[in-house]
């Protein structure tokens, strides 16, 4: 039976492009810096009102009713409340689940953020720092948030499983991303750099034990490939792991790095590699494709002919993107499911001048806006 889900970002994990005026009063471009730079009555405030309103009980609805099933829910490493000056969440993911309970969705935790960061992007946490892995006591933490959480969830049916950790970065990703050598603060960011596989694979095998001491094998344990797909599934073999997935994040938009004006053939070209890599993967190991989306440029860039009306151009970008969102639904078929990101972004990033942009990575919108097809699917067992 295919995972059919959605990201639920931006919910209790802050990104300031999904949501610019959460950080207004502030010159933070993350949640930790935000954290540090609004008074603490003020920020208890604005969370309390952004979490309450974000994502409620009709949104589950919603997501059941378009054909999912299942939500992926990223929540910080503080949702338990005990790293000030950040306010806790738990609260928030319980609803989640009596929410999914109710419209028969299942719920995968994604473990997003981590102290001092696995990614050195905002959506770890905290710009430009990646040094997480660096810090023993950091690591321990992280371990005791997937053991508690576990605890708390193992039998409650709506849980599909809980991934480890978030888009724990490889060498070239941190090499080719910007927003690694963007901190706020230099010398806080001084010693960041990859999470080697040496580090990780070990790291992985515990926090399988940890997790697994209170989830019954019907439950799943997810692991980020970071990046190194072809990697794991050797190490899952020989440490035999069991009820074990794969998650594979593949955005469209990275090939656009390499392209100066993407056409179609380009999209087709990026897709099938992408494809034959995850098919040749998925022989040995459980595959989902945990985040994708169908921005690009090829349709959101698309400006029309001469002499073309505004209701022409409409209809063309439409085309454009359910053409490509096509491409990668095929692709993903090979694979054990695949997870939208994301599911709703704030009315004023949607009002911004990046609005097309912006608008392809809106579910709702999308399969509003009919460029998003759904395939539902059955319930999860």
């Amino acid at each position: 039976m295919k995972i059919k889900g959605i990201n639920l970002g931006n919910w209790l994990v802050l990104e300031k492009w999904m949501k610019p005026v959460l950080f207004e009063g502030t010159d933070a471009e993350d949640e930790t810096w935000l954290n540090r730079l609004l008074p603490a009555s003020e920020l208890s405030e604005r969370m309390k009102q952004h979490r309450d309103s974000y994502i409620t009980e009709a949104d589950f609805k919603y997501i059941k009713d378009q054909g999912f099933n299942l939500v992926r829910i990223p929540v910080p490493y503080f949702i338990f409340g005990d790293r000030k000056p950040f306010t806790g969440c738990i609260e928030y993911l319980d609803r989640a689940f009596i929410w999914a309970n109710k419209y028969g969705l299942k719920v995968m935790i994604d473990l997003h953020t981590s102290p001092g960061n696995q990614n050195g992007y905002d959506n770890g946490g905290i710009v430009g720092v990646c040094k997480w892995h660096k810090n023993p006591q950091e690591v321990k933490f992280v371990l005791g948030v997937l053991s508690r959480l576990a605890r708390r969830y193992a039998y409650d049916g709506a849980l599909f499983g809980i991934e480890v950790l978030n888009e724990p970065i490889s060498l070239p990703v941190f090499l080719a991303s910007p927003s690694t050598r963007q901190a706020a603060d230099k010398n806080e960011a001084k010693g960041s750099g990859f999470v080697p596989l040496s580090f990780l694979r070990p790291f992985y095998k515990k926090a399988y034990e940890v997790i697994r001491k209170h989830l019954p094998e019907d439950k799943a344990i997810i692991f980020h490939d970071g990046y190194r797909i072809e990697a794991w599934p050797l190490f899952l073999k020989r440490n035999n792991m069991k009820n074990v997935y794969l998650d594979a994040h593949i955005y469209i938009f990275h090939m656009e790095s390499y392209i100066k004006i993407p056409d179609l053939r380009s999209y087709k070209a990026f897709i099938f590699m992408q494809k034959q890599r995850l098919k040749l993967v998925s022989k040995r190991a459980d595959v989902i494709v945990g985040e994708w989306c169908i921005s690009n440029a090829y349709a959101n860039n698309y400006t029309g002919e001469n002499g073309m009306t505004q209701e022409q151009i409409k209809t063309e970008r439409k085309r454009r993107y359910r053409e490509v969102a096509e491409l990668q639904i095929d692709a993903w078929r090979v694979t054990k499911g695949d997870i939208y990101w994301s599911y709703k972004f704030g009315d004023d990033a949607l009002d911004s001048a990046d609005r097309f942009w912006k608008e392809s990575w809106d579910a709702r919108h999308c399969i509003e806006n009919q460029w998003l097809p759904v395939e539902a699917q059955p319930p999860l067992p």
